[in-house]
C-alpha cells in the first residue's frame, strides 16, 4: 500500500460514492484459464486487495466492504480453507501495522461461531489496533451472510424488548440498521461484483436497497486500480433517484 499514492489521475470533480462494496469474485477461474492452481489464484487475488484497499483510500472512499469469505464458503475442499484461512491470517498480520499508519480503521462482519481461534486472533488485534482511526472504513466480510446479519438483528432486538431496553413502536428502518453488523456506517452507495456473474450472493442485502451495481467481466485478480476508477466513473454518470423522478424547472430537466 505504501503512502497511498497512485500513477491514475483521479478527477476530483466526480462524485464519489460514500461507501463502496465489492463482491470479489473469480480467483479461482482467473487461474484455470492460465493453467494454474487455485492458491495461485487466491493469492494473486491479495494482490489486488492490498491494490484496491490502497486506491480507494486515496480517492477518499470513507467505507470500503470486501467480500472475503461468506457462511456458504466453508462447503470448499478443506486443503482450500486450510489454505484462506493462512493467507487471511499472514496477510492481516504483514498489513495491519501499515494500514494503522495510514489511517484505516479495520472492522470485521460476519458470525464470529466457528471461526478458528487463530483467524479470531488476528481479526481481534487488527480491530484494537486500528479502532481509532477515521480516514477510512475498512469491512472484512468474513464468515458473513446478510440473511444471518437480519436474523442476527432481529434477535437482539427481541432480547432488548424483553428484557424492557426497547420498546417495539420505537423501531423504524433508521433504527434497525443499528443493530446491523454495519451499525452507524452509511448504506452501500455503489456494489462491484466481478467475474461477469449478475447476482448479489447474500451479500448486505438490506444495505444495498439503493445502490448501484456495477458488474464487470475481469476476474478479481484482473480487477486493477484502473478497473476500480471505470468503476467510479461509471458511478458518476449514474442519477440515483431513490424512488423519485426528475424535477422539471424553467431551464429544463434537473
Amino acid at each position: 500500500m505504501g503512502d497511498l499514492k497512485s500513477p491514475i489521475l483521479f478527477m476530483t470533480a466526480l462524485v464519489l460514492p460514500h461507501h463502496v462494496a465489492i463482491i470479489m469474485d473469480g480467483n479461482g477461474r482467473w487461474a484455470k484459464e492460465r493453467h494454474l492452481s487455485r492458491s495461485q489464484g487466491h493469492l494473486e487475488g491479495v494482490k489486488r486487495v492490498e491494490e484496491i484497499v490502497s486506491e480507494a483510500c486515496r480517492v477518499g472512499v470513507k467505507v470500503l466492504t470486501l467480500y472475503a469469505f461468506s457462511t456458504e464458503n466453508w462447503t470448499r475442499p478443506e486443503e482450500e480453507i486450510s489454505l484462506l484461512m493462512r493467507t487471511f491470517i499472514a496477510v492481516l498480520d504483514h498489513k495491519v501495522k501499515e494500514l494503522n499508519a495510514n489511517g484505516i480503521q479495520i472492522q470485521f462482519i460476519g458470525r464470529r461461531q466457528g471461526v478458528p481461534e487463530a483467524v479470531l486472533k488476528a481479526i481481534d488485534q487488527a480491530m484494537t489496533l486500528t479502532r481509532h482511526n477515521t480516514v477510512m472504513i475498512l469491512n472484512i466480510a468474513f464468515n458473513y451472510g446478510a440473511r444471518a446479519e437480519i436474523v442476527d438483528a432481529v434477535k437482539t432486538i427481541d432480547q432488548k424488548i424483553r428484557g424492557g431496553e426497547l420498546n417495539i413502536d420505537d423501531i423504524d428502518e433508521e433504527n434497525f440498521g443499528l443493530y446491523l453488523y454495519t451499525k452507524n456506517q452509511p448504506d452501500v452507495d455503489l456494489l462491484i461484483r466481478t467475474s461477469g456473474e449478475q447476482r448479489i450472493s447474500n451479500f448486505l442485502l438490506w444495505q444495498i436497497s439503493y445502490a448501484e451495481l456495477y458488474f464487470t467481466s475481469q476476474y478479481w485478480p484482473a480487477f486493477t486500480a484502473a478497473e476500480f476508477h471505470k468503476a467510479l466513473k461509471d458511478f458518476a454518470n449514474r442519477e440515483r433517484r431513490y424512488g423519485g423522478v426528475k424535477v422539471e424547472s424553467a431551464e429544463g430537466e434537473r
